[in-house]
């Protein structure tokens, strides 16, 4: 009865923690994140994590659990949410994976490559190699050694270019081949796939509203508060939406009415490539909407039950 597994992703701002929270209510669940930024302690407000209304009812996991002064892998996701899926087992509750970042799902669905660690010194390399070079020069000499990358990373993905780059040389294979043969660690579950659906003018309306909340309940504080940590400009928490934009307006190089509206912008294009993911790599997900929430959920409800 509980090898039930619920999967529920959909682009940001399309009301996803909301339907988890209600799903979680009616089939005795509890909530497991799936949105890389969320994991972050120091960020509640900027990266819409679940209201405190939400979680005082029911148990979220893995909803600010790291400090952003850290290196946060896919792997090391895996490891929590297997420990989490564990606690829900035990607890006889159904464990429901919300979140945007669809990596994260893939590594459910299709398995995390079994990369051995790669030390310290040739990251240091790697990265001291990506620096001198550049972002061309840096992908034209990765396309050299490993010619399998090509038309898979884009050259300005410079996380990813330095990554392939480290497994090539340490381990002597290609990213791509140690991709190919994984496997998922839950395929004893019985997995119920939901893609919230929203039309685009619905989904750029609920996104304009998200920014001007995020204002009223003090981001700028937030990020003033981020600031203080002076922490490495490659770790991820500073590819945060908003935070960027929230600088340029402390610096006065833009006004706050334009530092919304790139908030606007920058999300509007982050749920653009959220779709194209979906499309790509989710086709048969449920994709599920309704304008009215309450069909929303009864459609859910039908899907995982």
């Amino acid at each position: 009865m509980f090898k039930k597994l619920i999967l529920l992703a959909g682009p940001t701002a399309s009301g996803k923690s909301n339907l988890a929270f209600k799903l979680a209510e009616k089939i005795n669940g509890e909530i497991i994140n799936a949105d890389s930024m969320q994991v972050f302690k120091e960020f509640s407000v900027l990266s819409s994590r679940p209201s405190l209304a939400q979680t005082s009812k029911i148990r979220h996991h893995l909803y600010g659990i790291i400090s952003v002064k850290k290196h946060f892998s896919a792997g090391n996701w895996l490891k929590e949410v297997k420990k989490k899926i564990n606690i829900c087992k035990k607890n006889q509750k159904v464990p429901i994976i919300v979140g945007g970042t669809g990596l994260y799902f893939n590594i459910i669905t299709k398995g995390i490559s079994k990369i051995p660690d790669i030390d310290l010194k040739t990251r240091k390399k790697v990265r001291n190699l990506f620096q001198k070079l550049g972002y061309r020069k840096f992908y034209n000499e990765l396309l050299k050694l490993d010619p399998k990358i090509k038309d898979r990373i884009l050259p300005t993905d410079s996380q990813r270019l330095q990554r392939a780059y480290e497994v090539k040389l340490k381990t002597k294979k290609s990213l791509y081949d140690w991709f190919a043969n994984t496997k998922s660690d839950f395929s004893d579950f019985e997995i119920k796939k939901i893609f919230i659906d929203i039309p685009r003018e619905v989904l750029l309306r609920r996104i304009s509203l998200r920014t001007e909340q995020m204002f009223k309940k003090r981001c700028i504080n937030e990020v003033k508060r981020f600031n203080a940590l002076k922490i490495n400009k490659s770790l991820s928490a500073n590819k945060l939406i908003g935070v960027k934009e929230i600088n340029d307006f402390l610096i006065k190089s833009i006004s706050l009415k334009q530092c919304k509206e790139l908030i606007n912008i920058k999300t509007r294009q982050y749920a653009k490539r959220q779709n194209t993911w979906a499309r790509g790599h989710m086709k048969n997900w449920n994709k599920l909407y309704s304008k009215n929430f309450s069909n929303l959920l009864k459609k859910s409800l039908k899907v995982v039950s």
